[in-house]
């Protein structure tokens, strides 16, 4: 028989995967002889069972439940429903990764109208016995029953207002014995039916009740963004109850060894007298600091500073813990490692490897790599924030905090930010030709477009905020105006963005930079010291390029060349090379661009200060870059002496039914080699002067051709690539190395990798396209049905945010497998968004891969998370 069920005493630290991690820990503070409630644990896999079986705890568990509930009833010396000694429980929640919030809590169960009457009578304390039945009965039809909280909270109010009294703790017993009955009330009204009176019926409901919570959808949402499978399930502990409500010699509160928003060593946090728990996290009364308690209950408090001292040195980590004392005495109900701010977690491993307790190695290990976004964007003032209501909330793309005059187009963004405003950028959606608008706006608001959408991956690169797939705006953008949430929002009105939780707020929130606290270095330093895999950016332009060295980049792993066409007037030698009908003219226009080209590429080697440069051709549609402006449609007809006709015809042409399978990538360079022949000197020249001007520097450029899904089309392309570069360094009298690879983004060029690794000196996987490829979806319309999926548990992530590596990751393996005996000096990276995903890195570390590649802002994250790959690869 499968065992289900564990007493306290028969679990540890070790068991968190199958007790949860407050299972476990109430395990491990009874073995260290600490003053804890006792009780049991239903593990995870009774929970996981619980889904298998409909929703339903099967015979084999309900048993091994009572058997437990008979071993606590002989520990406690009490009985479940008993007249003389009753036993009363507590029912939470406990996963094996903190959840803090997302789940279900019941106190004071066991309680009905004869076993208050006794609690009254014996405890000589009335008022306490009404307040826990009141309480219990609240909780119950909440959680249980999902009656909502507010039809109790109003009769609470009520209650007050008609005793004229302002806090909870002033109703008498009288009173909250009537609270209680119409408590009751509520739930038969409610319900149909009378509020259950037998414990063990409560039991079994708060159970079920609290398994149920892990499908709830805020514990959904919780674990997508922080990377917790639905398949791990929760356990349950069933736990005696210690009271902090029983008088003004009681007390419950929450503490952390250290301040979990700094990470200053010293006892932080809350308590209240004469309260349980729920009051001091819900804000029901306004608690005393922690130190306060040491006047109140001085024996106690040196007890639980003891507790505190012994749980921290334990294990050796910030200990965010709950408690309970009753009549003076203290009982510890959970103790976890605290949740703290980025700044806090950098502080905190450092001291504590200063403090002897951690190694480099264990303190890099502590550090969730996704918290390090909060460090390098600016942020809204805490106190403004907390003050503000948003009006509505859609996909933090972005993070980083923004506040600006709405503005529609790029043109009035950089129009704008030239004469000193401060705008945000409101776009249905945003495509290349809104780059430079972009990066004038503090930050980017989009109607439509995930997390992937184009102006969630170039605001991430450029380390603007921005907030994408707000589907409540009502757009009107030939009148220049939105409606969200009620109200018009016109040219010029002020909104704010919150990059991290995706939220919008009317008016002007405060915003202060962000800070990188010293320990941000030493960390990043020893991260470095124990990584393998290198880690590379994704930059278009010098300035990201620089910000992403001085993040600690070490190359460029993806220059996207198309985005470099929008700077001055190059557009329109652009597009004249795209409505050119001869070679000759094409020529013409694309003579007018290779110096701009050269001199921008010649910036990027600077900025890189001889660490590998990676300059993709180019790859985008061509339909993306023709004008759409009557006027801007006539000045190109005029620059190439044909009719407006004649441009409008060329324009139509270019249409494409999928354009991103179509005319795009190497399939350009086919069409038209004389756009690679270009790009190709531009490269090779600007390498050629830099490496004369940085004699001592590696200058190596690595040419990438996109898109390529058959070694012929490689070979094809890679031909004229190699006599244009030969060439150019012939004629420079140069000794100029460098190499030609491809990107893997084709499900067909990871299958035959084999033969394309006979051409190719390098793989790059661009997952964002061979995700969407593999998966034959679109990742700028997955939005439409994304959350469809993750309510049918078909998917638990974004697989364009978080690597897919049961299938993507299948065809990355077989690629690396299938290239590198073929071509064994075969160089392997990732740039794709997944490049700066913490468990991405980890799967790129494990498949060997020599670097990843993402954008600035993300370096210091892939850094850390490459640390932690090669460390947890180490100790395996």
């Amino acid at each position: 028989m499968a065992k289900w069920v564990y007493m306290f005493t028969e679990g540890n630290a070790t068991m968190r995967n199958l007790l949860g991690g407050k299972g476990a820990n109430l395990a491990e503070m009874t073995n260290l002889g600490l003053p804890v409630p006792q009780g049991f644990t239903i593990t995870t896999e009774a929970c996981t069972q619980y889904y298998e079986d409909g929703r339903k705890i099967n015979d084999e568990i309900m048993e091994q439940i009572m058997e437990s509930i008979t071993k606590m009833e002989e520990i406690t010396g009490k009985k479940f429903g008993d007249k003389e000694n009753p036993l009363l429980v507590s029912v939470r929640s406990g996963a094996r990764a903190s959840m803090p919030g997302m789940m279900d809590t019941i106190l004071n169960l066991g309680l009905n109208e004869e076993v208050v009457e006794v609690l009254a009578e014996k405890s000589g304390n009335a008022r306490w016995a009404w307040d826990c039945y009141r309480r219990f009965i609240q909780m119950y039809s909440d959680v249980v029953m999902e009656v909502g909280k507010k039809y109790f909270e109003e009769l609470i109010d009520k209650m007050k207002a008609d005793r004229g009294v302002k806090q909870d703790v002033e109703l008498t017993a009288e009173d909250l014995k009537e609270l209680a009955e119409q408590f009751k009330a509520e739930y038969k009204e409610k319900i149909g039916a009378d509020f259950p009176t037998d414990p063990k019926e409560q039991l079994m409901g708060a159970i079920k009740a609290v398994f149920r919570s892990w499908d709830n959808p805020r514990a959904n949402v919780y674990r997508r963004d922080n990377d917790i499978p639905y398949s791990w399930g929760t356990a349950v502990n069933v736990q005696m109850m210690a009271f902090g409500n029983m008088g003004d010699d009681c007390g419950t509160g929450v503490a952390f060894t250290r301040d979990p928003a700094t990470g200053n060593n010293g006892l932080f946090g809350e308590f209240l007298t004469n309260a349980q728990g729920e009051d001091v996290v819900a804000g029901v009364r306004t608690p005393m600091h922690i130190s306060e308690m040491e006047q109140k209950f001085p024996e106690a408090f040196k007890q639980f500073k003891e507790v505190c001292k012994t749980l921290e040195d334990h294990y050796r980590d910030m200990q965010d813990m709950e408690f309970t004392v009753e009549h003076g005495k203290l009982y510890m109900l959970q103790t976890r490692n605290g949740k703290r701010t980025a700044q806090a977690a950098l502080k905190i491993a450092c001291d504590l490897v200063d403090e002897g307790m951690r190694t480099e190695e264990e303190a890099v290990a502590m550090i969730d790599p996704r918290n390090l976004d909060t460090l390098l964007h600016p942020q809204f003032d805490a106190a403004a924030l907390k003050a503000a209501e948003p009006v509505a909330k859609a996909l933090g793309a972005s993070p980083g905090a923004a506040c600006g005059k709405v503005v529609f187009t790029a043109d009035d963004a950089v129009a704008w930010a030239a004469r000193g405003e401060k705008v945000v950028l409101v776009r249905l959606e945003t495509s290349p030709e809104d780059i430079t608008g972009m990066k004038s706006a503090q930050g980017i608001l989009t109607v439509r477009g995930g997390m992937t959408s184009h102006a969630a991956v170039v605001a991430r690169g450029m380390g603007t905020c921005c907030v994408s797939g707000c589907g409540d705006i009502t757009m009107d953008e030939e009148n220049k105006k939105f409606t969200l949430a009620g109200k018009e929002y016109h040219e010029g009105d002020f909104i704010s963005l919150d990059g991290s939780t995706g939220n919008i707020y009317d008016g002007v929130i405060a915003t202060v930079d962000a800070t990188i606290a010293g320990e941000f270095g030493r960390i990043m330093g020893w991260a470095d010291k124990y990584r393998t895999m290198k880690v590379r950016t994704n930059a278009d332009t010098p300035a990201d390029a620089k910000k992403a060295r001085e993040l600690g980049a070490e190359g460029i792993g993806l220059c996207r060349t198309e985005h470099m066409f929008f700077e001055g007037n190059r557009i329109d030698a652009f597009r004249e090379m795209i409505c050119s009908e001869t070679v000759e003219e094409r020529e013409a226009a694309l003579a007018k661009i290779l110096p701009e080209q050269q001199g921008d590429f010649e910036k990027l080697y600077e900025a890189l200060e001889g660490n590998p440069v990676t300059i993709r051709f180019l790859d985008p549609p061509l339909h993306e870059f023709v004008p759409t402006e009557e006027e801007d449609i006539k000045k190109l007809a005029d620059a190439q002496g044909k009719t407006v006709e004649q441009i409008k015809a060329i324009i139509d042409s270019l249409h494409e039914f999928n354009p991103m399978m179509g005319h795009r990538g190497c399939r350009l360079a086919v069409t038209y080699p004389e756009i690679a022949k270009m790009q190709t000197s531009a490269v090779i020249r600007a390498a050629i002067n830099v490496k004369k001007a940085h004699p001592d520097w590696n200058v190596k450029p690595e040419i990438m051709i996109p898109l390529v899904g058959d070694i012929k089309e490689l070979k094809y392309v890679k031909k004229f690539v190699v006599e244009t570069a030969d060439a150019e360094i012939k004629a420079a009298g140069s000794d100029l190395e460098y190499e030609v690879g491809t990107m893997i983004e084709i499900p067909r060029a990871a299958l035959t990798a084999d033969d394309i690794a006979k051409e190719a000196d390098f793989f790059c996987f661009g997952t964002n396209d061979l995700t969407q490829m593999t998966y034959g979806f679109s990742r700028d319309d997955a939005g439409k049905f994304l959350d469809a999926y993750y309510d049918a548990k078909i998917f638990e992530n974004d697989p364009f945010a978080k690597l897919d590596q049961t299938g993507v990751g299948k065809l990355m393996d077989m690629a690396i497998k299938l290239g590198k005996p073929v071509n064994p000096n075969l160089h392997v990276g990732i740039c794709g968004e997944h490049g700066g995903d913490p468990s991405s890195v980890e799967f790129c570390n494990k498949l060997g891969l020599d670097y990843v590649s993402c954008s600035p802002f993300r370096v210091p994250i892939a850094r850390l998370a490459a640390a932690q790959a090669a460390i947890a690869e180490k100790n395996a």
